[in-house]
């Protein structure tokens, strides 16, 4: 079993859970069920059902991540000892209803997105809660979007810090070129000139950063007039009320937002004698 998941039940029981030992005889068995409130793409079903694994409970699982829930839908029922029950409720209730807000609003800005761009990606990026990167990535990932890098020594990504360190663009693509030829290298730009910098320097991939819609579009046909083989991706200042605006000038568009100010889902669970 995933080591996760002791970390965050003995997060929260601590010492033992002094209500439910008070309360609740230990050999009292109980059933339990998790249900949608409100619709949603669900992500966490399984992190929910290895909680209550993970405490000695049975689970049922009636719903598969990346399904599609509307209110009143049953996502796991579980069965045995109370106290197990009641310890986990709350480990496997936060597991889903972050993951499911993270898959949720991932779906919905690439489904908004791809009615203007088919071939556009939606990414996450590295703006993630300390310690639950593992799970907010993979809610990604069930929403149909990409993860990106997962830290960084997942991939050759060069951005303005490293450029001002380097000294320059063509400096800094150099630099990377000459230790790497079997990873792509990508680099943030925020200019035109810097953009064409990278294009004449061999990226991969160039990111154009914190750049209106119409700039970075205008920008994206010059690139891809120049390298049309080259990735652009688009960051920086990107919102669910604006992020529409930059489908036409990219092939990806990362944003923190899916992550870092994501809306949870609402779950609850019920729990009764067995």
């Amino acid at each position: 079993m995933n080591s996760k998941y002791s970390e965050y039940l003995r997060e929260d029981i601590g010492s033992g859970d002094i209500t439910s030992e008070l309360l609740v005889p230990a050999e009292t068995k109980a059933r339990g069920k998790i249900t949608a409130k409100e619709r949603c793409i669900l992500a966490g079903a399984e992190e929910a059902s290895n909680v209550f694994k993970e405490l000695g409970a049975t689970v049922a699982l009636h719903k598969k991540d990346g399904s599609a829930l509307k209110p009143g839908d049953v996502v796991l029922t579980v069965s045995g000892p109370a106290r197990a029950l009641l310890a986990g409720e709350r480990l496997a209730l936060n597991f889903l209803m972050r993951m499911s807000g993270i898959a949720t609003l991932t779906n919905d800005l690439l489904m908004r997105c791809r009615a203007v761009n088919p071939e556009i990606r939606i990414a996450a990026t590295r703006k993630t809660t300390p310690g639950f990167r593992e799970f907010e990535k993979r809610a990604v990932s069930i929403g149909g979007g990409d993860p990106h890098r997962f830290g960084l020594d997942d991939a050759i990504l060069i951005k303005d810090n490293h450029i001002r360190l380097a000294g320059s663009v063509k400096e800094a693509l150099r630099r990377a070129r000459a230790s790497s030829f079997t990873k792509k290298i990508e680099i943030e730009v925020e200019s035109e000139d810097d953009a064409l910098a990278a294009v004449e320097g061999g990226a991969d991939i160039i990111m154009l950063d914190n750049l209106a819609p119409e700039e970075a579009q205008a920008l994206y046909a010059r690139i891809k007039s120049q390298r049309p083989n080259v990735m652009i991706e688009t960051s920086g200042g990107i919102r669910p009320d604006n992020v529409e605006k930059y489908a036409r000038g990219a092939d990806i568009i990362s944003l923190g937002w899916i992550t870092h100010s994501v809306k949870s889902v609402d779950f609850s669970m019920s729990i009764e004698p067995a």
